[in-house]
């Protein structure tokens, strides 16, 4: 950890543009941070915590409101699952829904469908689609995953959020509050106690109960198409903002792309398609502190999307200008690691990601490594997916 103007920043090489936007982001915080996977996002970077004493910031949360990762272990051993990836990863691909704007191909209730919440103006024309939505995953660098620790057991792991929901929520409240378009722009910071603060909050906290419950979901289908039973289970959100104590202080801390990681709480971090990833828990420590108990969410981009897949025609799927990752670099990358691929773009190759050891390494004084997951199979949508849920 080093300290940039006041700020603890984690990481080495420091993204610039991400650095500059968190500089931006404190200049009306009570306190901010940044972890190591940080890069840009729209006015908050990803892996930037910003914390305020009675505001909350709508874009410091972003478009995918209560994105998160949610681990499971199963009572399955993984040479059964490796026995029979091919027959496992064809079934977790056909039945359930990677890509944009679909319905769950089962319907899906949920006691979150009563909430006093979906009679808010804004809330009331997103239900239908919302419970249409629940347990669908989308595209981008959400996923479903197989992994085997080091004791040869399954771990299921999902990444994604609340979908169309949290999109058009935030949409809203963006709007209403007056936010500029664009990358490098002040975020929008709005008081709690005001209307348009009290509403933000009760739509924020019904969109982490439905990105919950779409996670918990596919978690459990998962389980039953391989026969088996959950175990334990981890869960986080890291688009969200929570009320905490930090110096004695009540916050309302946003973290962007970044992990809840208090002493003793449990945190799964997901790789790359080709990378491990693991189930951590907070330590207490200095460095934590500063961090306002906060780690990564993943490994961090090194390329962006339009440079590892190239300029394409977003309607015909035609590409304009070649990129730097091809689908054959993509194959021999996860061939090697053993992993069996379904879906997925050049856009979320390994080549376009930091190695997670090293990013988790810059944490190593506020975190501890539970277990170690290795990818044996990964479901992600198809090429050529725009999604515009996630941020």
């Amino acid at each position: 950890m080093r300290w940039i103007d006041n700020i603890p920043v984690w990481g080495e090489p420091v993204d610039e543009g991400a650095l500059k936007q968190i500089k931006n982001c404190a200049r009306t915080a009570d306190a901010a941070a940044l972890m190591a996977d940080h890069h840009k996002g729209y006015a908050v970077p990803i892996g930037g915590v910003v914390a305020y004493k009675d505001s909350i910031s709508p874009s410091g949360v972003g478009f995918d409101i209560a994105c998160g990762n949610k681990a499971v272990r199963l009572d399955i051993p993984a040479s059964e699952v490796r026995a029979n990836i091919r027959r496992i990863m064809d079934d977790i691909w056909n039945n359930l829904s990677f890509g944009i704007g679909l319905k769950n191909k089962q319907r899906v209730d949920h006691e979150l469908f009563d909430d006093p919440a979906w009679s808010l103006p804004m809330m009331r024309p997103l239900k239908d689609m919302a419970r249409a939505q629940l347990g669908t995953i989308g595209s981008g660098n959400h996923y479903v995953d197989l992994l085997e620790d080091e004791q040869g057991r399954i771990w299921v792991g999902v990444h994604f959020g609340s979908r169309g929901l949290g999109y058009k929520t935030a949409t809203f409240f963006l709007r209403a509050g007056g936010a500029k378009d664009g990358m490098d722009v002040d975020p929008l910071v709005i008081p709690v106690k005001s209307s348009l603060g009290a509403d933000y909050l009760a739509c924020m906290q019904l969109a982490g109960r439905y990105a919950y419950a779409g996670r918990d979901w596919v978690c459990s289908e998962v389980a039953r198409l391989l026969g088996a039973h959950i175990l334990e289970e981890v869960h986080n959100h890291h688009n969200y903002a929570w009320r905490e104590t930090h110096g004695g202080e009540e916050l309302w801390v946003v973290r962007k792309g970044a992990t809840p990681a208090f002493p003793g709480q449990k945190g799964f971090v997901g790789g790359s398609m080709g990378d491990i990833s693991v189930i951590l828990e907070g330590v207490e420590s200095e460095e934590a502190k500063h961090a306002l108990y906060s780690t990564v969410h993943g490994a961090g981009r090194v390329m962006s999307r339009n440079a590892a897949r190239g300029k394409i025609n977003r309607k015909t799927g035609k590409v304009i200008t070649p990129g730097a990752v091809t689908r054959e670099m993509m194959m021999e990358w996860v061939r090697k690691q053993g992993v069996e691929l379904r879906g997925a773009g050049t856009d979320e190759s390994p080549h376009c990601y930091k190695r997670l050891p090293e990013v988790l390494g810059f944490h190593g004084a506020t975190i501890r490594i539970l277990h170690t997951l290795k990818p044996i199979g990964v479901a992600m949508a198809g090429e050529h997916e725009f999604d515009p849920y996630k941020d």
